[in-house]
């Protein structure tokens, strides 16, 4: 069988076994997943769903996030976004309306810093194409008469 892309996760998923000092067969169980199933995830020959990475996430008593990420299901930024809102939602020290507003004023610095992003990168691309990017030459003027 070849190896497919999740190398990556399989590593990361043995070294968080161990650290949780638990067998192969105990985290199988525990996620109620097949045994082989399992070695085949940690020796990158599978690529196991969503569910099955929340299933082991949960066994491991790790963030699903971060297996989603190292599956190559959801990106970083995605992964950043849901833990800061979780963080914010399971904070006892504040309350329902605070945590919505400050979820609101989260969202709002997002979309203007992601708004701003795709500004320069439109600005970035319009410059290399007419040619006034920074690796053009500089246009000369037309001789005097």
């Amino acid at each position: 069988m070849a190896s497919l892309n999740v190398g990556n996760l399989g590593e990361y998923l043995r070294e968080q076994r161990r650290s949780a000092q638990l067998s192969l067969r105990q985290l199988a169980d525990a996620a109620g997943v097949s045994n082989p199933y399992l070695s085949q995830i940690e020796r990158g020959l599978r690529k196991p769903s969503a569910e099955v990475l929340q299933q082991v996430a949960k066994a491991l008593r790790i963030s699903a996030e971060t297996l989603y990420v190292r599956a190559g299901i959801l990106d970083e930024k995605e992964r950043d976004e849901l833990e800061t809102r979780a963080v914010i939602l399971a904070d006892p020290s504040i309350n329902e309306r605070q945590k919505q507003v400050l979820l609101q004023i989260y969202e709002s610095f997002r979309k203007e810093n992601d708004f701003e992003t795709l500004s320069h990168a439109d600005a970035d691309v319009d410059a290399d194409v007419d040619g006034s990017g920074s690796d053009a030459r500089p246009k000369q003027s037309p001789p005097s008469s």
